[in-house]
């Protein structure tokens, strides 16, 4: 699978997930803070396999998010 094609299924899958949790009243999340909250661990691992990539984000749960978002703020890494 090329790399472009990775990348395209990836933005689905967390564009998916932000419409998700838009159905249940969270408005105003982007389909790029799913990636960065699914993606933090990544970068001291490395890129896991594709079929754990898609469970990380189809299973993230909105509590999983709100913390992501609420440690990244007082770190001051929100982008």
């Amino acid at each position: 699978m090329a790399e472009t094609e990775l990348d395209e299924m990836i933005e689905e899958l967390c564009s998916s997930k932000a419409e998700e949790f838009r159905l249940i009243g969270y408005d105003n999340i982007t389909a790029e803070e799913i990636w960065q909250c699914v993606s933090a661990p990544y970068a001291k691992k490395g890129r896991p396999a594709l079929h754990q990539i898609v469970n990380d984000i189809l299973s993230l749960k909105i509590t999983q998010f709100m913390n992501f978002m609420t440690m990244s703020a007082f770190k001051g890494t929100l982008f």
